[in-house]
């Protein structure tokens, strides 16, 4: 019996050898922008309006959207949450900013002009600059293009952009980056005028481009912020490689949209057991492939920026308020970070399905969780980390953004029943994340629950310690391990 027993631990641990986490051995292979992990908080939050319905308010789903106010960007709770991710990016964009008209009045008209669909309004405008101050946010935006934006030609003007700009400044503010319009591929169903095609946005891109380089000089052109390229489910009228030739040069960054599919509220229903396969967790790579390959070909060398993304569009899918999500979520900035992306800004903050925070209490999810340790954990100097030699475990790791010498590696297992041994070359902090349920919405650190305090304090993010040898990763977890003595991260 003994000698049986013998020979399974040798059996384990030459398997556990094959993937040892080993410091000494790690190469840097490139950096992150040290805003990497951003957030959308979408124009129709700030002007109030319809917007994607959580599933918990109705759950027959008869109207895909609901109607909401403004959101609270004042709110201590909120800030405080958001601050704990910084220094980031906030975009107020999305599609309802494609037809909202600036206001530089404190309260909005009765109605929005001919031409658009809502309005913002100068209050509403100071809480977004105010929200970014106390967060250290930079703000991130886009214009109006819908027909009130237009001249009796049918082109764009840059009135409505200038009076934003204005008055950004006027309060105080600045605008970091600025895309043209939102998700133009789209631009049928997003606000643009009837029959909008890709000379149209050239000829509009040029006009965008000479006003911005010349009444906001500072601000980043970002650009095309084009989704549905790729196979994945969805469709496009005009393609990005048309919108591209048609614009000509003039980005400094890249930016694109990925979701992995469409919510049931658009059409789809996805099976949740999908959410932790080898499929599911690759399509960014797709997505990513095709855009990198026209950024290469129009905008050479540009940054690359996926400034709109989560697991499903229409407002998530159901599962995305659960720590099922978080596999996908994590996996998403470790493997794009490794990919050379510059900047990931996950949509949404607070609303609908795939926020970070609950829309109406604003506390936090497992995603905001698993962001905080990443905002902890993860610096922004990417190591070569070898790739798994057993399915079913991620391995990723960055130098650590405060300590000197020390790494943090990233390992996401999605096996349901197999528990994973590895090898630690030396003694390791870890932060292992683990839920009862996969579809639950508390998730536990290290045996336990993660919750804000009574006084919205954040509870204490307590690692345990790990001697060197084997490690061993429980099913369906995600840990963090911080190791210290890489000469790589000196």
């Amino acid at each position: 019996m003994t000698s049986v027993l013998l020979v399974a631990l040798a059996a384990c641990a030459a398997h556990a050898g094959d993937i040892a986490i080993a410091p000494s051995r790690m190469k840097a292979i490139g950096t992150i922008d040290a805003r990497f992990q951003s957030y959308n908080v979408e124009m129709v939050e700030v002007t109030g309006g319809r917007f994607w319905k959580p599933y918990a308010q109705d759950r027959m789903q008869r109207d895909r959207y609901s109607n909401r106010p403004p959101i609270d960007l004042a709110s201590p709770r909120l800030r405080m949450l958001a601050a704990a991710l910084s220094p980031a990016y906030v975009r107020i964009s999305g599609s309802w900013a494609n037809a909202t008209y600036v206001a530089d009045t404190e309260k909005a008209p009765a109605a929005p002009p001919a031409g658009f669909n809502t309005v913002l309004n100068r209050a509403q405008w100071r809480g977004v600059i105010d929200f970014a101050r106390a967060v250290d946010a930079e703000i991130v935006t886009s214009f109006a293009v819908s027909p009130g934006s237009r001249d009796a030609n049918g082109a764009w003007m840059p009135d409505q952009a200038q009076r934003l700009v204005d008055m950004t400044r006027a309060l105080g503010g600045r605008i970091a980056a600025a895309e043209f319009m939102n998700e133009p591929t789209l631009a049928a169903n997003n606000g643009a005028p009837s029959g909008y095609n890709a000379d149209a946005y050239g000829r509009d891109f040029g006009t965008f481009r000479a006003w911005i380089r010349r009444s906001s000089p500072e601000t980043l052109v970002v650009g095309p912020a084009s989704i549905g390229d790729s196979p994945a489910p969805g469709t496009t009228a005009i393609h990005t490689r048309d919108l591209l030739a048609a614009s000509g040069p003039g980005l400094d960054r890249f930016s694109y949209h990925h979701y992995n599919t469409l919510s049931p509220r658009c059409g789809l229903h996805d099976d949740p057991s999908q959410a932790l396969s080898e499929d599911w967790l690759t399509r960014s790579d797709a997505s990513l492939a095709i855009y990198r390959a026209l950024r290469d070909a129009f905008a050479p060398g540009k940054p690359i920026w996926l400034t709109e993304t989560a697991d499903a569009a229409c407002g998530g899918n159901p599962w995305d308020a659960t720590f099922l999500d978080t596999f996908r979520y994590l996996d998403q900035l470790g493997r794009l970070a490794k990919s050379g992306v510059q900047v990931v800004m996950h949509n949404t903050l607070a609303a609908s399905d795939y926020g970070l925070l609950d829309e109406r209490s604003f506390r936090p999810r497992p995603n905001y969780w698993a962001a905080l340790l990443w905002r902890r954990l993860m610096g922004t100097t990417v190591l070569e980390a070898g790739t798994a030699a057993m399915p079913g475990l991620h391995i990723y790791a960055h130098c650590h953004p405060a300590t000197k010498g020390a790494i943090s590696v990233l390992l996401i297992s999605t096996s349901l029943n197999a528990t994973r041994l590895l090898t630690l070359e030396g003694p390791a902090e870890h932060y292992t994340l683990q839920a009862d349920r996969l579809q639950s919405s508390t998730v536990r650190l290290n045996g336990e629950p993660l919750e804000l305090g009574a006084h919205d304090d954040l509870p204490r993010l307590a690692a345990r310690t790990a001697p060197a040898g084997l490690l061993r990763l429980p099913p369906a977890s995600i840990t963090f391990l911080v190791m210290r003595d890489a000469a790589v991260c000196r």
